[in-house]
């Protein structure tokens, strides 16, 4: 059964404790890392063996990331086929899975301000789904639903914030999305075992700018899911416990594929020109973010038995 987990400080000192409504019942052990909380914490705590200090209401803490700054950030590019369709591109055009990093850095609590740098023209949001990896892999491996739980602790909500005219005028994926803060991740770490994992495309995928939806998905809609992108991951690189990958966005994303004649014209561009373009362009979009937005994510299943609980950002300048 899904537990959610929260790190968070309190009178000057970090701490992990277990949610449970509005209370929080802090673990008496100290995790200095998610890898280390992971791997010396969550299977005590998943068997109800953990012991506990009085709980304290969830709203005297303040929370922190549950994912900490010195785990890799991993992500997956177009991994919905409805972000597949708003990027331009036929559902099954892309075979292929995309990987990417960003700065362990932007990893941010899910009530931080989300930072704008002043040459940023068009800030954009990308609602994820986040695998805790709990495994050390140092070699290929054979993921399968089967033993997916070997590899995932838990599960946890991310916003992939992108400077989109950095990604597309420069061609920049790791600097456009890692830029500190743009990371939003939490607030529960939701520790999950295979019945959970079994419900994986259950998990429904909501964004909302000031109220108003603009991603809504489940995670059924996924390309290439978790056992399937673990087994790929693997070929290419190792990972320790605590290691995030966020597994893409759904539809509803501020970018939206230009018109082919101008995907035409920009491509003959010079990088200088196109990057004015873009500027330009971005100044006509509508649903580009803006400071003072303020920005809800929630992930979970309809019936409430997973809940990775809910973000609230806020876009500030710099």
């Amino acid at each position: 059964m899904a537990m959610n987990v929260i790190r968070y400080r309190r009178d000057g000192e970090v701490q992990w404790g277990v949610v449970e409504g509005t209370d929080v019942h802090p673990l008496l052990a100290r995790h200095a890392s998610t890898g280390s909380f992971v791997t010396d914490a969550a299977p005590s705590v998943m068997a109800g063996e953990h012991p506990t200090d009085p709980p304290v209401s969830i709203d005297t803490v303040e929370l922190l990331s549950p994912v900490t700054t010195d785990q890799q950030f991993l992500c997956q590019a177009i991994n919905y086929h409805s972000h597949l369709e708003e990027s331009g591109l036929a559902p099954g055009a892309s075979p292929f899975n995309i990987f990417f990093r960003k700065a362990s850095s932007s990893i941010a609590p899910a009530t931080t301000d989300i930072v704008c740098p002043d040459h940023v023209a068009f800030l954009d949001y990308e609602a994820e789904i986040g695998l805790v990896l709990s495994s050390e892999v140092a070699g290929p491996q054979s993921v399968t639903d089967g033993n997916l739980g070997g590899h995932v602790a838990a599960l946890v909500a991310v916003n992939d914030v992108s400077a989109r005219d950095v990604q597309l005028a420069e061609t920049q994926f790791y600097k456009a999305k890692s830029y500190r803060t743009f990371g939003p991740t939490g607030p529960h770490l939701t520790l999950v075992d295979d019945a959970d994992l079994a419900r994986f495309a259950e998990l429904r995928v909501r964004l909302w700018v000031d109220g108003q939806i603009r991603q809504d998905a489940y995670a059924s809609d996924m390309v290439h899911g978790p056992a399937a992108s673990l087994t790929e991951l693997s070929s290419v690189q190792d990972w320790q416990p605590g290691d995030l990958l966020a597994t893409g966005t759904p539809g509803g994303c501020a970018l939206q594929a230009p018109s082919t004649p101008v995907r035409m014209i920009a491509q003959a561009m010079s990088p200088r020109r196109r990057h004015a373009l873009v500027r330009r362009r971005a100044s006509s979009v509508d649903a580009r973010l803006r400071p003072g937005d303020h920005i809800e994510v929630h992930v979970g299943t309809d019936d409430g038995a997973i809940d990775l609980g809910r973000q609230h950002t806020t876009v500030t300048g710099r």
